[in-house]
């Protein structure tokens, strides 16, 4: 690693084959940000991101890109959980993702959970782009340090749109250096797993999702448009991915 940090770039952009099926005429990744496509189902084309080095660490760049054109179906995971170590460079890590699906495609972005280990300093950006009759299933997942570990400190922003208009733009900073009163009842409330679920689907625009509480630590939220939030804390990854599994197939099924 060089004194300024790894700099590491992956894209991907999947089309409708015209045989029913979807094609990646983009699939390139570097370093950390490896790719592979994997065994898919019906119509839908899967690719899974392979960590091919730690990190990031402190320095790094990394950045994703995936679009979805018309008529196209992607679900990208990834491998193993993504760890944010602190690094022999100096300066916070940043990790960008963006997502473009286009109005009759379909994405599932369902990575594993992303652990703030002590000493770290990350940053991470998504941003989300739908046309007005796209589909998205999103997952985020953050654990505050590994097992035994206080955090390190975590900066992420989720935006998405659709249609071209703000359904949601979210900021939550939490470890040593955030806002005070990130680790409150306001907040995270000493838990420390926390996630979020977007769903956005055409058919929300003429049967709302109603608002509800998912248990003691989740809630369900409609978002402006064909579009609903799951927010959920937990005491630890496993039963964060139970509540936004639940609920995801709620949604989806």
């Amino acid at each position: 690693m060089t004194a300024t940090g790894v700099r590491a770039a992956a894209r991907i952009v999947a089309r409708e084959d015209g045989r029913g099926g979807t094609s990646l005429p983009v699939l390139e990744g570097q370093g950390p940000l490896a790719l592979r496509r994997t065994r898919g189902s019906g119509a839908e084309a899967r690719v899974m991101v392979v960590g091919a080095m730690s990190g990031p660490l402190g320095g790094d760049r990394f950045s994703v890109e995936a679009t979805v054109e018309r008529g196209a179906r992607l679900c990208v995971g990834s491998a193993a959980a993504t760890i944010a170590l602190p690094g022999q460079a100096k300066g916070e890590a940043r990790y960008d993702v963006r997502l473009d699906v286009a109005d009759g495609g379909e994405l599932r972005w369902l990575p594993e959970q992303l652990i703030s280990a002590k000493g770290s300093d990350l940053h991470v950006t998504t941003r989300v782009d739908v046309g007005a009759g796209g589909r998205l299933v999103l997952r985020e997942e953050q654990v505050l340090g590994r097992a035994g570990e206080e955090p390190g400190r975590l900066a992420s922003r989720l935006t998405v749109r659709v249609a071209g208009k703000a359904v949601l733009d979210q900021e939550l900073a939490c470890g040593p250096g955030a806002p005070g009163g990130w680790d409150g009842p306001a907040v995270l409330g000493g838990h420390r797993a926390v996630g979020q679920l977007v769903v956005v689907r055409p058919e929300f625009e003429a049967e709302p999702v109603e608002a509800r509480m998912l248990g003691e630590c989740a809630a369900l939220t409609p978002l402006a448009g064909p579009a609903v939030l799951v927010s959920a804390v937990a005491v630890d990854a496993l039963r964060l991915r139970r509540v936004l599994d639940e609920a995801s197939g709620h949604l989806c099924g």
